[in-house]
């Protein structure tokens, strides 16, 4: 296995280009001038995952009153992530990186425990990059629930 990356503040966020939700490509550079908390989650539609989700959402008010937008990127294909966003009223972005190369980039896919297993898959993670494309916090391998409430809070939304 290759080594993971860990992303640190103050490096440069690593660009991408991906489809989201409605199969619009999103690059990270579109969104130069605004500050950003992208969250990589594992798999859309499952429990964790839509708790985390729809905490997002709820916050997305608050979030946007501090200046930030929410992006989340997994591995799912485009059309789950329409149902994903369908189904739970989700009106960020949901970006598809289905062979992992963003995921990558950002550290977020590799060795974890998983259940006292040792697995290679995505890491929980979020990000938050400043309006110049600079990583403001990295914050990895964390859990779904109250997590969105913690990101709240530090970003003082």
């Amino acid at each position: 296995m290759t080594e993971r990356v860990i992303l640190e503040p103050g490096t440069p966020a690593p660009d991408f280009a991906l489809l989201d939700q409605d199969g619009t490509e999103r690059k990270l550079s579109d969104f130069r001038g605004e500050k950003l908390v992208i969250f990589f989650y594992p798999q859309a539609m499952t429990p964790a995952c839509t708790t985390e989700a729809c905490e997002f959402q709820e916050s997305t008010a608050p979030l946007a009153a501090a200046g930030y937008r929410v992006i989340g990127i997994s591995r799912d294909k485009v059309d789950k992530l329409r149902r994903f966003a369908d189904r739970d009223g989700l009106k960020y972005p949901l970006l598809s990186d289905p062979d992992t190369a963003t995921h990558r980039a950002y550290g977020t896919f590799g060795e974890k425990n998983s259940y006292g297993r040792i697995v290679e898959g995505v890491i929980r993670s979020t990000f938050v990059i400043d309006a110049d494309g600079t990583i403001e916090h990295a914050l990895y391998n964390i859990k779904a629930t109250g997590h969105v409430a913690r990101i709240v809070k530090l970003l003082g939304a």
